[in-house]
């Protein structure tokens, strides 16, 4: 999203505008150790399951499969993955200095039609040699994933441009509802949600299960697709992501919809709407 060629805004003054810090967009990652890409998928494969352990919980967890970890090990790679322990929120999850958060909207909130209510979040991809970073934009209703964008950074410009792709199709919603991570807090999400009229809702501070149909997604798409491969690049990743993305939303039973893919459901849910619609117009 920065341009270095512009004439017209330097560097600092882009970074300023898109909540990044200059030195992130000149940062060129160094890699982890083959050591660390496997306690981070450990930790991963563990966080599904009891997404309650915080670093010393983890920790403990380690040790007690045979590695010699310390606590200060874990907390920088827990911060890496973006991981958020429901009772603890490690910096990645929380709001970068001066942006604002807002209020949680969904509390006890009736959420009955497609476009009424869509949630965002981000996952950690582990690889053969190295790890990325997925968000997907979510139907609450529906559970259709609307768009996703795959980034080896956790800056807010693949967010953003998820969520362009999503208004472009579907249209915006009228609730957007994601964590305070620094990505959704950014002036970039914020922005382009205010400027489409979308209500902003954030999660509270370690609520896991305030976004639960995202977390949901994830633990199905890592136990059904990534866990089942060693993806070597970017590309290979993003084609299995992609085809499991297009089974999960047009193939893949949902109970919460008497087995009817997520879809399949929107499409139709959209459709009596539209007639509801007209026929009150004609009226």
């Amino acid at each position: 999203m920065v341009e270095p060629g512009n004439t017209n805004l330097s560097i600092g003054k882009q970074c300023k505008l898109l909540s990044i810090s200059r030195s992130s967009f000149y940062y060129m990652p160094k890699g982890e150790t083959t050591l660390n890409l496997i306690l981070m998928r450990q930790i991963d494969e563990q966080f599904l399951e009891t997404p309650f352990f915080g670093v010393r919980q983890m920790t403990w967890h380690l040790r007690n499969e045979g590695h010699l970890v310390n606590e200060k090990r874990i907390r920088r790679l827990m911060r890496l993955m973006g991981l958020m322990p429901i009772y603890q929120k490690p910096i990645t999850s929380k709001a970068a200095k001066g942006h604002k958060t807002y209020p949680y909207l969904l509390r006890d909130l009736r959420v009955t039609r497609p476009n009424q209510v869509w949630a965002a979040d981000i996952t950690y991809l582990p690889m053969r040699k190295g790890f990325l970073y997925l968000v997907a934009i979510m139907d609450w209703h529906t559970r259709k994933v609307l768009a996703w964008r795959i980034s080896n950074t956790l800056e807010a410009d693949f967010c953003v441009d998820a969520l362009n792709e999503a208004i472009a199709r579907f249209g915006p919603p009228e609730i957007m509802n994601t964590d305070q991570g620094s990505q959704f807090t950014s002036f970039a999400w914020t922005d382009r949600l205010r400027r489409s009229g979308v209500r902003i809702s954030m999660d509270g501070k370690g609520r896991f299960l305030d976004n639960i149909f995202v977390e949901r997604l994830w633990r199905s798409l890592k136990y059904e697709c990534v866990y089942l491969h060693a993806w070597e690049t970017g590309s290979e990743a993003r084609a299995g992501i992609r085809k499991w993305m297009e089974f999960y939303n047009h193939k893949r039973p949902h109970t919460a919809h008497g087995g009817h893919p997520p879809a399949v459901v929107y499409w139709l849910k959209k459709d009596d709407m539209e007639t509801d619609q007209q026929a009150q117009r004609v009226a």
